[in-house]
């Protein structure tokens, strides 16, 4: 092996990642991840989210913890459940990050339902090199209308479709208020 070749699998790698790239930039509206409205999640909503998504968990004896990040990628709101294991801090993030910035460009609102798409695209595998990206289940979109303002990540049930579960509670709990921003 000469010292030509692991510069060569770098080279092939940011191809790769150039290729995703403009792939996503030609197959997205330019205002994926761009609020347009100028609305915003409140922070007593997303409070009120994450508080009953961990409570919707913990009633079914998950101990979890939630996060609300909006489509900045900034966190909002961070709830450690009772007995929570340390590991739940990063999924929740992770799963809430995922959906919030990437969620718009793919036209998902949970990130199973993203986890789906990016798995039949050829240069997915590739996003899970981005910082702060998780493939799976765990996360769901907040919305006011058509326009994702954030999204809230569970991590900690035994398995992201019961994260995702109590995302959807959270969401459910807020969604008619969500729904009249801006009105």
């Amino acid at each position: 092996m000469n010292a030509i070749q692991p510069r060569m699998g770098l080279v092939a790698g940011l191809m790769t990642c150039s290729a995703l790239a403009a792939a996503l930039l030609a197959s997205s509206p330019a205002q994926a991840q761009v609020q347009q409205s100028g609305k915003t999640l409140p922070l007593a909503l997303a409070q009120e989210a994450a508080q009953e998504a961990v409570r919707q968990c913990e009633a079914s004896g998950y101990r979890v913890s939630a996060s609300v990040v909006d489509v900045a990628g900034v966190e909002r709101v961070f709830l450690r459940g009772d007995h929570s294991t340390i590991h739940t801090r990063e999924t929740a993030f992770k799963k809430a990050y995922t959906v919030a910035t990437l969620g718009p460009i793919f036209g998902a609102t949970t990130s199973s339902a993203l986890t789906e798409r990016i798995s039949k695209t050829p240069t997915g595998p590739a996003l899970v090199t981005v910082s702060n990206i998780i493939l799976l289940a765990g996360g769901v979109a907040l919305r006011s209308g058509d326009e994702t303002l954030a999204a809230i990540g569970v991590g900690g049930a035994p398995g992201g479709a019961l994260d995702e579960s109590c995302a959807q509670a959270g969401v459910a709990k807020v969604q008619e208020r969500l729904n009249a921003l801006g009105r």
